[in-house]
């Protein structure tokens, strides 16, 4: 699994629910085919926005209008908004979410109550700006003990009562994040400047916060966790001052950039990551011994006591586990748990302090599969809470939460199915888990702080994500709806039909799975145009958009409607299948991810989905450099690809490709490096290509496509770029007039090679 993007050290329970060469000024080759930015829609690509269905859309008479990119992607979006940031109140008895009801992006806060099942609207902000406030609303949220609410909107941190009066908490610090209130309720811990500031919110409104870890921006808090007891607060500070910064010139608005990005690259001193604990009552943070800062924190706690602090970290390379236990008034270390295993190619650990008992709970790979262990004493050998049994098949958990109050542990997993994320319970002693959610989907839970009620983000292939609750007890939960996000358009649309087909490895005979999207009038005696993509690790997903880190959801939609088939292959790398299933991508980048993607496609026209001579391949970032090397290492089968902010260069991501490529370093280096970066195997061109990046990226440097370009034109090769002035790495997510664009010029490069409007061909 490629992470080109920074990897996210917090395990979250709750939702899905993810930094030296210095480059100077680039220039840009003369011959290089640029698509400009201005280039007028097409009107079958770009229309009016999509509104809410009149009484007319849905007469069986009449037909919706055909999708559209501009309409799918409009500011009034047909699947509505998801709820996000859902939060219980410490009595369970009110849940809070941001949200709204009419499909636009900002959220007010919402509220729901538990005994009567109301749902209310508290905060109007949009309403109050005419339904032109700015920014996306409330960004976080965390109930305070006098049944107020604190949020963050713009930076700032603001508070909202039940009657919808918002008021501003803090009116200095800006750029607020990671509000956390204490278990108990009085105090409401929150970071700004890359400081850890603490207010007590059983004094005075006027009462100021205090700051009781300092930071500045290259040494700032990267994580906090409460004690149970409320009384101190473990810290993780993310020390970048090492780390060198890398200078990114673009032109953006008429003005000529010169940004410094704080980016490491393989080999490079890398951020530091420092382990303390600091008392409410004051005194300076205690730090903890670590054997080396650079060593990567997976998720850190402190006992129920509060005495006794666990750290769960690796090395870079994620081959050595390790588990380390501090006694927090004294800093003594004790080394917990170690294990070491030179295949690990993904860091899915994660820890806690076991309910009721003693010793920790580990999720690890450590026997073959994500599975749930109890250490309940230094160097005890781990003992299985759950476990793959026999003729079972392979399946894994994705994360899980402790229950302090009844003494059990509530998993995520994919037991049902591959592409499945059903939340299980099971007690400390194990035995088979209890299934608590039957709906086949994807479920991204909130417990209630007694464990008393569990709040659900739930969707699936053809259910946008909305917000369920139930009561938690004896027998399966009862999910109430909460929510009702999509437009009454959505429903008057026939949307993709969503499989799932399994395929064998031609390499070594894996099992592997794709997500299938067929157009919904599909006729299996025709063969489609296909699309594999967009590409990318853990792509396999039965959500609403599949791998939805990305908004394709609705350029999947679209292509769909136009008569093709989309399929995402789940290569390795990825999660749900075990250790030995991932091992083989050790040094793979390129060449076994590849080559799934290819037996996926293969499968396709085998089985006689697909054209064999319509086949194209699409993906950004990893994706990118999985679209250029099938590009340029099967010639020929794909028609056409699309390469978004493609990662050309391995060398120059982050240093976290060490999971695959090991340490750039030894006899094989830099060849090891070469062999799976896309810059040196341009001369396989011969199918046309079109790159997509933005000139602001730095997560990958545009330089670096500069670079690809300039060698492809000495080859003779012909391409196309859509250059995106001053867009970031993610450069279909920061605004609608770009996200439209851009899919435009990739739909249209992709018809103008696959021939949609042909149609399908028969089945031969």
């Amino acid at each position: 699994m490629m992470r080109i993007t920074r990897h996210d050290t917090r395990h979250d329970t709750g939702h899905d629910t993810g930094h030296n060469t210095r480059h100077g000024p680039y220039r840009r080759p003369a011959a290089l085919v640029l698509l400009a930015s201005l280039l007028a829609a097409t009107p079958a690509l770009c229309a009016a926005p999509v509104a809410h269905a009149a009484a007319s859309d849905t007469h069986p008479s009449r037909l919706p209008p055909p999708l559209t990119i501009a309409g799918l992607y409009a500011q009034q979006s047909i699947i509505g908004t998801s709820p996000e940031y859902y939060a219980w109140s410490r009595d369970g008895a009110r849940l809070a979410f941001a949200w709204n009801d009419h499909g636009t992006a900002f959220r007010d806060i919402w509220v729901y109550e538990a005994e009567t099942g109301v749902v209310q609207q508290v905060t109007h902000m949009d309403e109050a700006a005419h339904g032109k406030a700015k920014g996306v609303g409330v960004t976080q949220l965390a109930w305070l003990p006098d049944g107020r609410m604190a949020f963050v909107m713009d930076g700032a941190l603001r508070v909202a009562d039940l009657h919808g009066h918002v008021g501003v908490l803090e009116i200095v610090r800006h750029g607020v994040g990671q509000i956390s209130p204490s278990p108990d309720g009085r105090w409401l811990a929150f970071v700004s400047d890359g400081a850890l500031w603490l207010r007590d919110m059983g004094q005075a409104a006027s009462t100021p916060a205090r700051i009781v870890v300092p930071g500045t921006a290259d040494n700032g808090v990267d994580r906090m966790e409460w004690s149970p007891a409320s009384d101190r607060i473990a810290v993780v500070m993310a020390d970048n001052r090492a780390v060198h910064k890398v200078e990114i010139d673009y032109d953006h608005d008429g003005q000529v950039h010169h940004d410094h990005v704080t980016r490491a690259f393989p080999g490079d001193p890398d951020t530091g990551f420092a382990v303390g604990v600091v008392d409410v009552a004051g005194g300076a943070p205690r730090w903890m011994a670590r054997d080396n800062a650079q060593d990567p924190v997976w998720n850190f706690g402190l006992s129920p006591d509060g005495r006794s602090l666990f750290v769960n970290q690796s090395d870079l390379t994620i081959k050595h586990h390790a588990i380390d236990i501090y006694d927090v008034p004294t800093g003594r270390r004790q080394v917990f748990y170690r294990f070491a295993d030179p295949a690990q190619v993904r860091p899915d650990w994660q820890v806690a302090w076991a309910p009721r008992g003693q010793g920790l709970v580990v999720l690890t790979n450590r026997y073959g599969y994500n599975q749930l262990y109890h250490i309940p004493t230094i160097g005890a050998r781990p003992r299985a809470i759950t476990r793959v049994m026999p003729g079972q098949g392979p399946w894994e958990i994705e994360s899980f939460v402790a229950d302090p109050v009844h003494g059990r542990l509530y998993f995520t997993a994919n037991q049902t199915g591959y592409a499945q994320r059903q939340v299980y319970r099971v007690g400390m002693e194990g035995g088979t888990p209890e299934l608590l959610t039957r709906t086949h989907g994807t479920h991204e839970v909130v417990f209630s702080p007694g464990f008393d009620h569990v709040a659900d983000r739930f969707s699936n292939d053809i259910t946008p994500p909305d917000l369920y609750v139930a009561a938690l007890g004896a027998g399966t939960p009862s999910f109430g709806r909460v929510t009702h996000s999509p437009l009454p358009s959505f429903d008057a649309r026939r949307w993709a039909d969503v499989r799932y087909m399994d395929y064998k490895s031609h390499v070594d005979g894996a099992l592997l799975t794709m997500r299938v999207m067929l157009p919904p009038d599909y006729d299996a005696s025709r063969r489609y145009p296909m699309i594999v993509g967009s590409v990318y690790s853990d792509a396999v997903r039965d959500q609403w958009g599949g791998r939805n880190a990305h908004p394709t959801w609705g350029l999947d939609q679209y292509l769909v409607s136009r008569g093709y088939i989309v399929i995402n292959p789940g290569i390795r790398g990825s999660f749900g299948r075990g250790k030995a299933w991932n091992r083989p991508m050790l040094g793979q980048y390129g060449v076994l991810d590849v080559n799934d993607l290819q037996d996926g496609a293969r499968f396709m026209v085998d089985r006689g989905y697909a054209d064999p001579a319509r086949i194209g391949i699409w993906g950004s970032s990893y994706g990118g450099l999985m679209t250029l090397m099938s590009l340029f290492t099967k010639p020929g089968f794909y028609a056409v690809g699309v390469a978004g902010a493609p990662a050309s260069n391995v060398a120059h991501a982050y240093p976290e490709q060490e999971w695959i490529m090991g340490p750039p370093a030894g006899s094989d280096f830099p060849a090891r490096y070469q062999r799976q970066s896309a810059l040196y195997h341009t001369d396989g061109l011969r199918d046309p290509l079109m790159i997509i990046h933005g000139t602001r990226d730095e997560v990958v440097l545009y330089a670096d496509t500069m670079a690809m370009a300039q060698r492809m034109i000495a080859q003779g090769k012909m391409f196309a770029l859509v250059t995106l002035p001053g867009a970031n790495h993610p450069w279909d997510m920061e605004n609608l007039p770009q996200t439209r664009f851009a899919y435009t010029q990739l739909v249209r490069f992709l018809d103008q090679y696959l021939h949609p409007s042909s149609g399908a061909v028969p089945v031969q």
